[in-house]
């Protein structure tokens, strides 16, 4: 029971070198069979019904799976997660709290790494070690990457599943590379999708949990999964803070909208879905998001996990339709 839970990508190296089995909270509510009940308990212990569904998930999340200490992003992510932090502390729940520094900054970086690093009780040799364990399969997953948008091979579902799981490798490595391989020989006899709209996906990972299939039923299929892409780090850069620094995700949205220009070119993507959370700041970001991409956008709100709604459903449907006619 080793295992040490996170609100969101950290420097997955330092928990391994320190032992421990890494936890992302996010999947462990999302992919549990059991999101609506694990809202609906936060709900009921006081959480307001306006508050991001994802804080009230982890924190059913932790509390049903026993987990007695996480890693907390207080900055980067979530502006909700300090008063999370508090709320588990009540729960004799050990919190250690992880800033990313908002201007990239590599010393403050640098400093809130070693402060990480010290609390698990681990030094810069070991913690390397794990980084340098983690470059084969962080290679494997890029290929998944490029065989999505390059060969046509694999699903955005597929693509997103695998990129998600790489926040925390599964909670092993080994077994995580392991099933890596065998999709990889698995997909090697397929024939190439046929699709005919490349869609980007960006934002954060969609708490709804139909979307992929409803897209491909359509015609079209996710080339690029945005955040979903950065958890697995694909710079192949192996000095930790650089490391750190290249991933986009918890800094402001005009260095994430240089990756993802240069990802939709790339990927040649007829559309983007802009994902956004009910009661996030990052719904904000919209407005620039808009501002500074030139391909037609369709922007969905998600609240609660579950199926897409009739209405969702005829917005994507009219969107996809548009993106026919143009091409």
């Amino acid at each position: 029971m080793n295992r040490t839970g996170f609100t969101t990508t950290i420097p997955l190296e330092i928990l391994l070198a320190a032992g421990r089995i890494p936890v992302d909270l996010n999947n462990l509510f999302i992919t549990g069979g059991r999101s609506p009940e694990l809202i609906e308990t936060a709900e009921a212990q006081g959480f307001p019904r306006n508050i991001c569904g994802w804080i009230k998930g982890i924190y059913g999340a932790v509390i049903e799976s026993g987990i007695r200490e996480l890693v907390a992003v207080t900055e980067g992510d979530c502006s909700n997660t300090r008063a999370l932090m508090e709320v588990l502390s009540l729960h004799g729940i050990t919190t250690v709290p992880f800033a990313y520094p908002h201007d990239r900054n590599p010393q403050a970086l640098s400093e809130e790494i070693e402060k990480m690093m010290a609390h698990f009780g681990v030094g810069w040799d070991e913690v390397n070690r794990a980084g340098e364990s983690l470059e084969s399969v962080r290679k494997k997953i890029s290929e998944i990457d490029r065989l999505t948008w390059e060969d046509g091979l694999v699903s955005g579902e597929e693509n997103h599943y695998f990129q998600v799981a790489s926040s925390d490798m599964n909670g092993s490595p080994e077994i995580f590379e392991a099933e890596v391989d065998r999709f990889l020989r698995e997909i090697s006899c397929r024939t190439a999708y046929q699709d005919s709209i490349r869609l980007a996906y960006i934002g954060v990972p969609p708490i709804i949990d139909d979307l992929y299939p409803f897209l491909e039923s359509h015609g079209a299929r996710v080339v690029f999964n945005e955040t979903q892409r950065q958890f697995s780090m694909p710079y192949g850069i192996h000095d930790l803070v650089e490391r750190y620094r290249a991933y986009t995700y918890p800094y402001d949205i005009f260095f994430r909208l240089a990756d993802i220009k240069q990802e939709i070119g790339k990927r040649k993507v007829d559309g983007v879905i802009h994902y956004v959370q009910s009661f996030c700041f990052r719904q904000i970001e919209d407005m620039v998001v808009r501002q500074q991409l030139s391909l037609p956008i369709l922007t969905l709100e998600g609240d609660k996990p579950g199926p897409l709604d009739a209405r969702t459903k005829i917005r994507i449907e009219s969107f996809l339709e548009l993106l026919g006619e143009q091409k």
